[in-house]
């Protein structure tokens, strides 16, 4: 099985640049999920008769929003997080609440569940750090344990933060910035500490592996980028785990698409 996330920045823009039908034909994905979507299922150009669609779109229009496309039929589809868990941690800011934005989706399968996520940004002067590092993160590691309980865990998505110096190209210059704060980085150094696998990190090591550019100064081009898209696999399921993948040869974004060959 093989399943592929990318962050779109824009599901109708990536289709009008005739990039995303050729994603879907050079990965050929059973389950891809996407985020940042901009956009609600009416809306969308894409017609895939080989998948099932579920959308999570959020409620201010244009912005955010996740998408699972696939082929394997999922038993259970679960919008955001559960109502539990936003109560606990209190899961609103000034700017609104994170869980009417379309951010979370998950998909539950035979013998795992599939999470889709897009991790809210903490703003270019770190404006939403407190609810991310306070609320947002704690509330969503707390619901991927409840569901490992149940069975394994595939998540997938874009976390906004590079967690550690090998994950972007400048670090020095870039620490405590949005993206690579000592709290953003925290909450994937808790995802870690719970038992989870960053899949990619089990076949590359090192610097120069990145999921995210600037368009500013030919970033991509020069590849001084970011790695902020992650798949996170059980422990149980890392036996099971074939390739991990990330694709810079894949346009339409200012992301590309990740990838994990997985035999389940």
């Amino acid at each position: 099985m093989k399943i592929v996330s990318w962050n779109v920045n824009g599901l109708r823009a990536v289709f009008r640049k005739g990039e995303f039908l050729p994603m879907i034909k050079k990965l050929k994905p059973d389950i891809l999920c996407i985020q940042e979507t901009k956009a609600k299922q009416h809306q969308s150009p894409v017609d895939l008769p080989e998948y099932d669609e579920f959308w999570n779109s959020a409620e201010k229009p244009g912005y955010s929003g996740v998408a699972i496309f696939t082929k394997p039929k999922p038993k259970k589809v679960i919008y955001d997080l559960p109502d539990d868990l936003v109560k606990k941690y209190n899961l609103k800011d000034e700017f609104g609440d994170p869980n009417k934005e379309g951010r979370v989706l998950t998909a539950e399968f035979d013998n795992f569940f599939a999470v889709n996520v897009y991790t809210p940004n903490s703003k270019p002067n770190l404006e939403r750090l407190k609810l991310r590092h306070d609320s947002w993160d704690p509330a969503f590691l707390e619901f991927m344990v409840k569901l490992e309980k149940e069975k394994p865990v595939i998540v997938c998505g874009d976390f906004n933060v590079a967690h550690t110096e090998d994950d972007l190209a400048r670090p020095k210059e870039n620490d405590g910035s949005t993206g690579f704060t000592k709290e953003e980085r925290e909450g994937i150094d808790n995802i870690i500490k719970a038992g989870f696998i960053d899949s990619f990190r089990l076949f590359h090591k090192g610097n120069g592996y990145y999921t995210w550019w600037s368009h500013w100064g030919r970033a991509r081009e020069r590849n001084v980028g970011w790695r902020i898209d992650y798949i996170f696999i059980s422990p149980k399921l890392k036996d099971k785990i074939k390739k991990a993948e990330i694709h810079p040869d894949i346009f339409g974004s200012d992301h590309c698409p990740v990838s994990l060959e997985i035999d389940l």
